[in-house]
């Protein structure tokens, strides 16, 4: 992470027994120059499966033919067949319809959202996908359909130790659930919401602030949220799988106090010092 010094972000694989590869399942995957879980493919740690289900991007994205990383074009949701608003800026494309009543009361956000082109998808669960074999880190980027995602999801859910989704605060998209129920159905699945990686709003018009139309006075509109398993039952984790967890916590977020926990549920299983090494570095 960008705020922390570098000489805290020591490289925690030289302390740890192989841990094989990260699996990052990636819905939403469109390229916007980074992604959240670069560290760990610049690690060569992790295997990407990324689904985007507009064709033409999805095909650019494996044209790219980045090492460790596949894209297959298909809409992610409920298994039902769906209407997907294809948007103006790309980004905020979505199986929901733009609010354009709501997102017109906030600076640069309607004009961001015009609907230019509907396609009808059959969506699929994720669950239903033969190509998902084991999941550790699932990122959402839907806009407005993450809870469609999870509740197609439960095996990937089961698997999962990070979920990484962008949740909305207010009506962005018509009828899309809020953070209140991704939070819920996160919790129903066995996670704790850990923290915010990013928040972001909009100035009401007609006031701008310091001439940035982008700047947020007061409002939050949106933000990525980081769920993790419980940090009550790591004793039930797979040593394999916390030894991912730290990783993930150590070289993503910079979660050093959270990634302690998983390592020292990893000595409890292993009989190991690992923990003891962490805290020393």
């Amino acid at each position: 992470p960008d705020h922390l010094p570098a000489r805290s972000m020591f490289n925690i694989l030289e302390i740890l027994p192989p841990v094989g590869k990260v699996q990052v399942i990636d819905v939403g995957a469109m390229d916007l120059g980074s992604e959240i879980y670069d560290p760990l493919l610049k690690a060569g740690v992790a295997s990407v499966l990324g689904f985007e289900c507009v064709q033409a991007e999805c095909d650019r994205l494996n044209a790219m033919a980045r090492e460790s990383r596949a894209y297959l074009p298909y809409a992610i949701g409920d298994g039902t067949t769906r209407a997907f608003h294809e948007c103006n800026f790309p980004m905020t494309s979505s199986l929901l319809e733009p609010n354009s009543s709501l997102l017109d009361r906030f600076q640069n956000l309607e004009n961001l959202t015009q609907v230019v082109k509907k396609h009808t998808f059959a969506t699929k669960r994720l669950d239903d996908i033969p190509e998902i074999t084991g999941a550790d880190f699932l990122k959402l980027d839907v806009q407005g359909a993450e809870l469609d995602v999870l509740n197609g999801g439960d095996r990937v859910l089961a698997d999962a130790l990070v979920v990484h989704t962008e949740v909305e605060f207010v009506e962005m998209y018509k009828g899309q659930p809020l953070f209140a129920e991704v939070d819920q159905r996160l919790r129903r699945s066995g996670f704790v919401f850990h923290k915010f990686a990013g928040i972001a709003g909009r100035t009401f018009k007609p006031l701008i602030v310091n001439n940035d139309v982008n700047q947020c006075l007061s409002q939050m509109l949106w933000a990525d949220a980081v769920y993790v398993k419980d940090f009550r039952a790591f004793d039930r984790l797979s040593a394999e799988k916390l030894l991912r967890l730290a990783v993930i916590l150590h070289m993503v977020y910079g979660s050093f106090d959270l990634a302690m926990q998983a390592l020292l549920a990893y000595d409890r299983q292993c009989s190991s010092g690992l923990a003891p090494a962490y805290l020393h570095r």
